[in-house]
């Protein structure tokens, strides 16, 4: 048995997983299903029946992981050596901006393209302000950064490179130059273009059986 079993759907924020799961030189099996066919015992390992959802099979016992961005950290937590864990000078860069895409960041862009308009009064209830509020805090940052940790990779930037890579894709990320510069050292990393490769295989395997 591998060390760990990821469960996902291709076309899905699984892809965030998977670019961590080989950055981290992880030894894994996938369950790979879509939305109509996931198995019926995923709900009692996902409550929340959703992906990408992680089992770290270790020491005798099963360790459920899920949330995209604790994924991607803890796999840099169970594989030490490869330098994808900040430095104790980098902690505060890692775990700020890492926590803030998973938080205010997501919330802002799902807010705008679910239609929300927070009131302005309410800006500070909402906890993201406003998109794009939550878009020149981190555009300051990249302007000046090349990583969530400055001039090296981390495994924060699986996450929050994830997040701009598709918020371009799809719209829901207004184009600037730090984040399609970010973007690009982000997708020529070779383990992200070789996880892509996986996911983008599935989903034409899927298209062509439908």
């Amino acid at each position: 048995m591998a060390d760990f079993t990821f469960y996902t759907v291709a076309m899905s924020r699984g892809q965030i997983a998977r670019w961590a799961l080989h950055e981290a030189g992880a030894n894994y099996d996938q369950v790979v299903f879509d939305w109509a066919t996931r198995p019926d015992n995923f709900v009692d390992i996902n409550p929340m029946n959703k992906v990408p959802t992680l089992v770290h099979h270790h020491g005798g016992h099963d360790h459920v992981v899920t949330e995209a961005a604790a994924i991607c950290h803890y796999l840099a937590e169970t594989h030490p050596g490869t330098g994808l864990l900040p430095d104790a000078h980098e902690k505060a860069s890692y775990f700020r901006w890492l926590f803030f895409a998973a938080g205010p960041l997501e919330q802002a862009i799902i807010g705008a393209a679910m239609g929300w308009e927070v009131p302005p009064e309410r800006a500070g209830m909402a906890g993201f302000g406003s998109l794009e509020l939550a878009l020149d805090a981190i555009d300051s940052w990249l302007n000046t950064n090349d990583f969530v940790c400055g001039d090296r990779f981390t495994m924060a930037d699986c996450y929050v490179g994830s997040q701009f890579i598709w918020g371009l894709r799809f719209g829901t990320v207004a184009e600037r130059p730090s984040f399609k510069a970010y973007v690009e050292r982000c997708t020529t990393r070779p383990k992200c273009v070789e996880a892509v490769a996986i996911d983008q295989k599935l989903i034409e395997q899927a298209q062509t059986e439908s």
